[in-house]
């Protein structure tokens, strides 16, 4: 059975479980122990490429799946094979060929292919399932599994270098009917009871304990995945879908790492990064869809705002000391730490707090089903329809246009604005970059590879602007903190007038930076 999987995941924190059983009791619940066998490659090709292969014993009976990546947040491609009840009990035989013929097949065959390894049992699962369905009524009508999975991922089962990974997680499949039914139950079973979104399958909680890895990289940002044009679907809401996508595709990864408990340095650089992407999305596209009817930014960046400032204050201050001090040093600056009894940080919440806060939650479960959703019959109705495919490239052009302007304009005088300015200006650049690198592959011909390089020539002009803008701001920050700490030691004024010093030539580097950007190639501009 070929399919496409709808689903939400969300870890439950040990005190809630208690309650999240309590509450899937309260209708009819089947359980089911299920055992499940990994395999890939020695190499891990299958790994690499997001798919997982494996075989479960659910009850009596076999099942032989893969599932890959879909194309957002939600989906996720699957097949499943039933095999029956072996005989004897004995575990069957884990064969690709079982999937020719269907699209996540076809994915599987074409990597086992390029990687000529033969198939290897990674790890095992050994899990008890409670599943139940839920209904939901009204305009998101729609029936949803429910599934509380508790257990354990093994790696090395059997040997002395055996490892284990506890499973408490609760998933929402949709069954049918409408997304929005599912996003709408996702939302409130996590806000209930505390759950967080989680990215990290099973077979991921495998390999980790395979790699005997406690942290993973952070997740970087990768350009949006536009839909072919060739039927003409490519409208302001695909556009603005995709976009969410590639921010989710960078956030819900970093979010979940640090949601479990990390205190990565770059896990939470990136995600304050995508948070910044996804308020530039929400900002800059909203009016590619008048209707507007999910793309809510008035209901989903006060939490992103919320949280981006919480780790900021966790993060800036310090990272901005690290890099002022050996400067100073340098300069004959006495040894002193401005952040000595910080009073900011104290009582500061957890990286993991501010993740884990409801409201954080919520938006991301929106934003995640809107990447899923489908136009509404009451907006087609009222002719409330998103711009085509023309009209949106030229509501982009006019953004871009409009940004680009306003940056330059502000680069002529920069030295002049004042600081509270001199910051907005940093932000519309930021924004103009982002802008740009979310819709520069409109603009591309597959037939022309100029409009490409185009695009990265204009973005190479940027990048110099906003280092020496961030540079500038980092030392505007380490100023005001050696300030703050000139109140209770002295020794702070040598880096109070030290950065006073810098400040003018930290002006006239920046306008010069945002000088060349008023000549750049812009890629968006008609032939």
């Amino acid at each position: 059975m070929a399919l496409m999987e709808i689903e939400f995941k969300f870890h439950i924190p040990a005190e809630r479980l208690k309650a999240v059983e309590a509450a899937m009791r309260r209708g009819t619940v089947v359980r089911t122990r299920l055992q499940a066998r990994y395999f890939d490659t020695d190499d891990q090709a299958l790994a690499a490429q997001g798919i997982v292969l494996r075989l479960r014993k659910e009850g009596r009976r076999w099942v032989q799946t893969v599932k890959a990546a879909g194309d957002n947040a939600l989906h996720r491609l699957e097949h499943n094979v039933d095999l029956g009840a072996a005989a004897g009990g004995a575990s069957p035989t884990v064969d690709p060929q079982r999937h020719q013929g269907t699209p996540v097949g076809e994915r599987l065959a074409k990597v086992l292919a390029e990687s000529g390894a033969p198939l290897v049992e990674r790890q095992s699962t050994d899990i008890v399932r409670l599943t139940r369905d839920v209904r939901t009524t009204g305009a998101g009508a729609a029936v949803v599994e429910l599934a509380l999975d508790l257990g354990k991922v093994v790696a090395h089962a059997g040997t002395p270098e055996q490892r284990e990974s506890p499973v408490c997680e609760l998933e929402l499949e949709l069954k049918r009917g409408d997304v929005q039914g599912l996003v709408a139950l996702a939302r409130r079973w996590s806000q209930q009871h505390g759950l967080w979104f989680s990215t990290v399958s099973k077979a991921e909680r495998g390999a980790r304990l395979l790699a005997k890895l406690d942290v993973v990289p952070a997740i970087k940002a990768e350009p949006p995945r536009f839909a072919d044009e060739k039927d003409n679907t490519l409208d302001g809401r695909a556009i603005q879908q995709a976009v969410v996508a590639s921010c989710l595709a960078q956030m819900l990864p970093n979010a979940s790492e640090i949601a479990a408990g990390s205190i990565d340095e770059e896990q939470i650089h990136q995600l304050r990064i995508c948070i910044r992407r996804l308020r530039t999305a929400l900002r800059e596209l909203a009016g590619l869809d008048a209707s507007g009817s999910l793309f809510a930014a008035a209901e989903w960046e006060p939490p992103l705002v919320e949280a981006f400032r919480a780790l900021g204050a966790l993060r800036d201050r310090e990272q901005i000391v690290k890099l002022a001090q050996p400067q100073l040093r340098g300069a004959g600056a006495p040894a002193f730490d401005p952040l000595a009894g910080d009073q900011a940080a104290a009582g500061a919440p957890s990286p993991s707090d501010i993740v884990r806060a409801p409201a954080f939650q919520s938006a991301l479960v929106s934003l995640i089903g809107f990447t899923a959703s489908v136009h509404a019959e009451a907006a087609r109705q009222e002719q409330s329809l998103p711009l085509n495919s023309d009209d949106a490239r030229r509501f982009l052009r006019k953004r871009l246009q409009h940004l680009h302007q306003q940056v330059v304009r502000d680069g002529e005088r920069f030295e002049s604005l004042p600081t509270e300015d001199q910051h907005r200006t940093r932000k519309r650049l930021k924004r103009l970059r982002y802008l740009a690198e979310f819709v520069a592959p409109l603009f591309a011909d597959a037939d022309d590879e100029k409009k490409t390089s185009t695009a990265e020539r204009y973005l190479n002009r940027l990048r110099p602007a906003q280092d020496a803008l961030g540079e500038f701001n980092d030392e505007a920050v380490a100023m005001a903190i050696y300030r703050e700490a000139a109140a209770h030691d002295a020794r702070a004024w040598f880096a109070v007038g030290w950065f006073s010093a810098r400040h003018a030539a930290g002006a006239k580097a920046c306008r010069k930076a945002l000088d060349k950007i008023e000549k750049a190639p812009r890629f968006w501009a008609k032939k």
